[in-house]
């Protein structure tokens, strides 16, 4: 391997490095964080041939430029956010190799829906490890590059692989990816507390939200009409990210990557794990909804989309007949 650099130029309103998540940090009172969109970042690393959960780039709402000072096999997944290398249109979901010199930006969001991209290059990206990862956690100072979020002027790390023939074409096929869409209707399970708060459930369900200005890394505050909530005392217990708070203002709360690990709100629903990247990809001022599912669907759209990246990528053999098809897109 050949050690390499990138230059951030530009950093947007927030880039930085996430890995698959600290899963067994909970016990820790650590955030599992990782990135947003986790299918995403497996698709991104599966494309350019690393580990499913290596560390990455994460942008958010583009405004990000950077150049890289040696040839590297890259990937984009997540939202189209008018990427650019050397000012040629750069379409996410496939890899490509970036020259030596060559200067990628991201604009923002193209169409309309997404808010975050993923970028790999093929290698090993220098990321600090702790606590079981080496995500940034910006909440506890630690991970990825220096503990905080990448800005103008910083320079990381790659350890890169030779290129050579190996390097080929590679794209990850619509029909394999979760259905990213504006407005989405994300699919919820019963909380908790769903049995103590009847009215608050129904409400939930049957209209639209929009996510607060203060929306974050930790969780989306959803603004709309307020659910009906009265004062419950409840010992703090364990959450999750797919958790749906009730605070008592009655304005929900979706708990996302960096949510803290225990709470005192009532939890009247839990958004299912197959659905959690299209959360990922929402801004402040995107609306959304919530339908009840059940169990047996949760896990078989879990297992679809595990089915999905296990699949991996179409090389340059399955272009053609990709083409044929009609799946690419």
């Amino acid at each position: 391997m050949t050690l390499a650099t990138i230059d951030i130029i530009a950093s947007g309103p927030l880039l930085t490095i996430q890995d698959g998540g600290r899963l067994t940090a909970r016990r820790y009172g650590v955030p599992p964080g990782g990135a947003m969109d986790r299918f995403a970042l497996v698709a991104a690393n599966r494309l350019t041939g690393n580990l499913p959960d290596a560390p990455l780039l994460e942008l958010t709402a583009g405004g990000v430029s950077m150049r890289f000072n040696s040839a590297m096999l890259i990937a984009l997944t997540g939202a189209d956010l008018q990427a650019r290398l050397n000012e040629i249109p750069l379409a996410p979901w496939q890899s490509v190799v970036a020259p030596a010199g060559s200067i990628l930006n991201l604009g923002g969001r193209q169409g309309s829906w997404g808010g975050r991209a993923y970028l790999a290059i093929a290698g090993d990206l220098e990321a600090e490890w702790a606590v079981g990862g080496a995500g940034t956690c910006l909440a506890g100072g630690f991970g990825g590059y220096q503990g905080r979020a990448l800005r103008a002027g910083d320079q990381i790390k790659v350890r890169t692989r030779a290129l050579n023939g190996e390097n080929g074409y590679r794209w990850w096929p619509t029909d394999r990816r979760p259905p990213y869409c504006a407005h989405p209707c994300l699919r919820v399970l019963p909380g908790p507390q769903r049995d103590l708060l009847p009215t608050a459930w129904e409400s939930l369900l049957s209209q639209d939200f929009q996510l607060d200005q203060a929306a974050s890394r930790q969780g989306y505050r959803l603004s709309g009409a307020t659910l009906p909530v009265h004062h419950l005392s409840l010992p703090s217990f364990g959450v999750i990210p797919g958790a749906i708070q009730l605070p008592p203002d009655g304005r929900p709360i979706l708990l996302m990557a960096d949510a803290q690990t225990t709470g005192g709100y009532p939890v009247i629903a839990v958004v299912i794990g197959a659905d959690l990247p299209l959360a990922a990809q929402l801004l402040p001022n995107d609306r959304l909804r919530f339908a009840e599912t059940d169990l047996a669907t949760a896990q078989a759209a879990w297992a679809e989309q595990t089915m999905w990246l296990a699949a991996g990528p179409a090389d340059d053999e399955d272009i053609q007949l990709l083409a044929q098809a009609g799946a690419l897109g």
